[in-house]
């Protein structure tokens, strides 16, 4: 009778916990609908354009991509790693300035820094104009700077946006390091100035690994500053041989060959991280003690913290603040700006919801069955977020298309009315691709939040009366709610930003502030660009204004 009772409590358990489930299983199937379109999209066409790009594009393309990811790899782990130990390891007026104003970078696209550097460095821009009336020339023809529009200012650019990725990973690595590894290295003769080099480094690797690892996706993602400034990559070529030369296969067989280095990157990330060890300060331990600066020393900390701040952030700014008034003095705000506006954030909203949905119905499903499978739905389902946008959206526009095809058949031999592109033409693509892109956000926010809800507090719930779906209700959901809403600010903000996917699925007649800011720049009308490209930049420092005040709180 016992047994009998057993089984019945565990057959109801599994119908009330299968939805869950069902719906893990089906995000991760989604997740992986794109990257076999590719494959099959790359093998059924060998011929087309496929000699002339492999004989001439690809190898200049694969060149340009490898020379920037190594340069912007290097700046990024750098000037990453230095304002990590330098806002760690020293007090000084200012530091506690520089610690969150090194992560304001973040709120700045890739595109919108070449955008903005573009017009701040040309000839006739104010830097050079500056220098000019300094060393008293009259004339661009007399002197001028070397054009940023070449692999140089690339680097530069990608490598001053994106070395916070790599100063949160050091930073929070060095902040872990207990003080008792410190003084044993100066026990052994270890000197001060050596610390940093034979100690606090080697620790921090795996941490600086990943950093880099995340910079180097952001490179590999991007379309638009590689464009602008002139530098041909093979993200630049998938777009140029799918819309300029509309080759669909080609585009897609120079997909699998970026999907080989981003495997590349993460098998050297893993690699990087095969024999981690690292001291992590217990309640009882205690963080390693700044070394006070001041005086001319402190000043100079100070300055060195501020140049990628400088660089990364404030002159970007600053220039698309003068540009947006100049702007707006002359011509007011265009309807043009207030329909992108309104569309993205439209967009960005209803793709929000979907992918905090998707991630906590995986992060829950993980939760109650602590299986293998939803340990690998939770894996597949975050493989999106290493995949390059324009390269998912060639693995959505295959199988897409082709369901709006079969709905627009079944619609026009029911009704004898042609039938359009539903999917395409609505932007269920568009929030597909986004969802596909930044799921990973959303369920590694939101299991953290739930893995902080003790078991027993399910038990009790269950004790006291309540079912499953009220304890989800009354215990998991106000429990989980910072981390929903951290979530959900994240992804809304890199779904708002999101330029390749949004370049290549949108609907016709529609723009965002992202592809509305690339045109215009494309146009070389940079004024008419200030305004989208300081919306994006104001809403980008939410998150960042989030991850400063984590960090603040974990200490």
């Amino acid at each position: 009778m016992a047994d009998m009772t057993g089984e019945r409590l565990n057959r109801r358990r599994t119908i009330s916990i299968s939805p869950w489930a069902a719906v893990a299983i089906a995000a991760a199937a989604l997740a992986l609908v794109p990257i076999a379109a590719i494959a099959a999209t790359a093998v059924a066409d060998t011929g087309g354009l496929w000699g002339h790009i492999i004989q001439f594009v690809l190898p200049q393309s694969t060149w340009n991509t490898l020379v920037l990811l190594a340069g912007a790899g290097l700046i990024a782990s750098v000037v990453g790693t230095g304002s990590a130990w330098l806002v760690s390891a020293y007090d000084f007026r200012g530091r506690g300035l520089l610690e969150w104003a090194l992560l304001l970078p973040l709120a700045v696209p890739t595109y919108i820094m070449a955008y903005a550097y573009l017009d701040i460095l040309n000839p006739l821009g104010p830097v050079q104009g500056v220098l000019r009336w300094m060393l008293g020339y009259s004339s661009p023809r007399q002197f001028r700077l070397p054009d940023i529009r070449s692999m140089w200012g690339a680097i530069l650019v990608f490598g001053f946006v994106l070395y916070p990725y790599v100063y949160l990973t050091a930073r929070a690595m060095f902040l872990t390091q207990a003080a008792n590894v410190v003084e044993v290295a100066r026990t052994l003769g270890v000197p001060r100035s050596g610390i940093f080099w034979r100690v606090a480094l080697p620790l921090a690797r795996p941490a600086i690994a990943v950093g880099v690892s995340l910079a180097l996706m952001e490179v590999l993602n991007d379309v638009g500053a590689s464009q602008f400034l002139g530098v041909r990559t093979l993200t630049a070529t998938v777009y140029t041989t799918w819309i300029v030369r509309t080759d669909l296969a080609g585009a897609a067989q120079i997909a699998i060959g970026m999907l080989a280095i981003v495997l590349a990157v993460l098998v050297l990330e893993r690699w990087a991280r095969r024999r981690q060890r690292f001291a992590s300060t217990a309640q009882n331990s205690r963080q390693m003690q700044r070394m006070l600066l001041t005086g001319p020393t402190a000043a100079l900390a100070f300055g060195l913290g501020l140049l990628p701040i400088v660089i990364g952030f404030a002159g970007p700014a600053i220039y698309l603040v003068v540009a947006a008034v100049r702007r707006i003095e002359f011509a007011g705000f265009s309807t043009a700006l207030l329909r992108a506006t309104v569309n993205t954030v439209g967009v960005s909203a209803i793709a929000t919801v979907v992918i905090l949905a998707l991630g906590f119905s995986i992060a829950y499903a993980a939760r109650l069955h602590a299986a293998t499978w939803s340990s690998a739905a939770m894996r597949v389902a975050s493989l999106g977020y290493a995949v390059p946008g324009t390269v998912l959206a060639i693995g959505i526009l295959v199988p897409v298309a082709a369901v709006d095809r079969t709905i627009s058949g079944w619609w026009t031999s029911w009704t004898g009315m042609q039938g359009g592109l539903l999917l395409l033409g609505s932007g269920a693509a568009l929030i597909y691709a986004y969802a596909s892109r930044f799921l990973a956000i959303s369920v590694g926010g939101i299991e953290a939040g739930l893995s902080r809800i003790p078991p027993a507090y399910d038990n009790a719930s269950r004790t006291l009366g309540q079912t499953s779906s009220g304890t989800l209700r009354k215990v998991h959901l106000p429990l989980s709610r910072t981390a929903l809403i951290a979530a959900g600010l994240l992804v809304f903000v890199d779904c708002m930003k999101e330029l390749p996917a949004t370049l290549l699925l949108r609907p016709l007649n529609f723009e965002s502030l992202a592809t509305l800011l690339y045109g215009e720049a494309a146009r070389g009308t940079y004024e008419d660009a200030a305004l989208a490209a300081l919306i994006i930049v104001a809403i980008g420092i939410l998150p960042v204004i989030l991850l400063a005040r984590t960090s603040k709180l974990s200490r």
